[in-house]
């Protein structure tokens, strides 16, 4: 069908109703979330290898434990100068090389951190964990912002929330994992060059999959409208025996169920703003009930409970959260958006953890605990109700202030609307029949 010239939709239609009529996904954007996912995972576990052995840890390189606990910190720090350029590079660069880049960082900073025993009389093995462990922080960054974006890039409007719960829970799957397994490995202080290799497999594969199978940033057809502009003892057995990584570890699984449910919902239903709303107020109500647990003894199931509903209700809405702030924050691109909100996040994060540590005291009375180091534990009771208070009130802030449009699925709606618009039958026949001329 040929309209008359004078009839035929403008150029702004015509490019939307091709790009319409040409809207597709390809199988491989599952290679690219796969890449991503792999990535994310194995950078999550260098940076919390060290921390649950770090006491043979700092034995073996004698260092202190103060120097082991910045080898987890740095991940923190670098990550609020980094993130912003970070979206640079996301939004500059392309989706392929940032994850490119991202891939080799995560993998010459594993690398980087086994130096110490490659290489013989090395004086200062620290500054060789801190570099590779620095490597490893700079590429946090990018791996963390790119879910959002590969998922409005790659992935059509009804799985893109899926998507980026995927692409987001490696990051905490991977946590869980290095909790498990750096115990695991090291029994003694021998095992540690054995651990730090372990942990360059998957660095090395996932650096290996990102060289060779990412050929393009984005596809050649769009998913959707919006991407068309978005740029000894048994394992088990042991772990019991550490009543932190146990609750640790219920809370990782319980968050990535509950983003794989709610994330699944969100993508049929759109509720974004409800369900984290919801997921908040849980939240709160769950943080107040471990603020008064934990100051009570024997309560140990009561604590592994709270834990999982913690991760249950806290840690699934994280990929929701960020899918509805690239939502209300449309048009800026997604990378953008998801990164202020981590480099945000992530100051907030040193200064409540600054905060709640200066606020704990040893305790005076007799406690049924002792540390290694043969003092008696802190006292986080006060930490522990301020951070259930500032939980509740930020809660309520975001139910009572929080209301937004969604309008990146609006933008999508008033495209679809308009190309309909134009190739309706009124406007394809509007010029006048030749009997009715004059």
């Amino acid at each position: 069908m040929v309209l008359p010239a004078g009839d035929r939709p403008g150029a702004d239609a015509t490019q939307a109703l091709g790009a319409l009529w040409d809207y597709r996904v390809y199988a491989r954007r599952w290679v690219f979330l796969l890449v991503l996912s792999l990535l994310s995972f194995s950078n999550a576990t260098l940076w919390l290898s060290f921390a649950p052995v770090a006491d043979m840890i700092a034995h073996h390189f004698l260092l202190s434990t103060e120097q082991i606990n910045w080898l987890s910190r740095v991940y923190l720090v670098a990550s609020i100068p980094s993130g912003v350029v970070a979206i640079w590079v996301l939004d500059s660069v392309g989706l392929r090389w940032a994850t490119i880049v991202c891939a080799w960082l995560n993998f010459v900073g594993s690398v980087f951190r086994t130096l110490p025993f490659m290489v013989g009389g090395i004086q200062d093995p620290f500054a060789f964990l801190m570099g590779g462990q620095s490597l490893c922080a700079l590429a946090q960054t990018l791996v963390i912002f790119s879910p959002a974006k590969l998922a409005a890039l790659w992935f059509p409007e009804h799985q893109r929330a899926t998507a980026n719960m995927i692409g987001t829970m490696s990051n905490p799957l991977g946590i869980l994992v290095a909790n498990l397994l750096s115990p695991a490995l090291v029994k003694k202080e021998e095992d540690i060059p054995m651990m730090l290799g372990i942990y360059i497999i998957p660095a090395g594969i996932t650096c290996l999959l990102a060289t060779t199978c990412l050929l393009e940033s984005v596809p050649p057809t769009p998913p959707s409208a919006r991407a068309i502009h978005s740029t000894s003892e048994k394992f088990l057995d042991g772990l019991k025996l550490e009543f932190i990584g146990l609750c640790g570890a219920l809370f990782i699984v319980f968050g990535v169920l509950g983003a794989l449910v709610l994330s699944l919902y969100v993508d049929r239903t759109k509720l974004f703003t409800e369900a984290v709303k919801i997921g908040f107020c849980l939240t709160s109500v769950v943080c107040v009930a471990f603020a008064l647990v934990s100051q009570l003894q024997g309560q140990t199931l009561a604590l592994a409970a709270i834990c999982s509903l913690l991760g249950l209700f806290g840690f699934a809405v994280a990929p929701i959260a960020m899918e509805l702030a690239v939502e209300c924050s449309f048009p800026v691109g997604e990378g953008a958006a998801a990164g202020l909100i981590f480099v945000l996040g992530q100051a907030e994060g040193v200064l409540i953890m600054v905060l709640l540590t200066a606020l704990t005291v040893r305790r005076a009375e007799p406690s049924v605990s002792t540390c290694q180091d043969g003092q008696g534990p802190l006292d986080w009771q006060v930490s522990m109700l301020l951070m259930a208070g500032l939980c509740t009130l930020f809660s309520c802030f975001l139910v009572l202030f929080f209301h937004t449009p969604y309008r990146r699925l609006q933008a999508e709606a008033s495209a679809s609307c308009s190309i309909q618009e134009d190739m309706s039958p009124a406007t394809v026949d509007r010029e006048p029949h030749p009997a009715a001329t004059p």
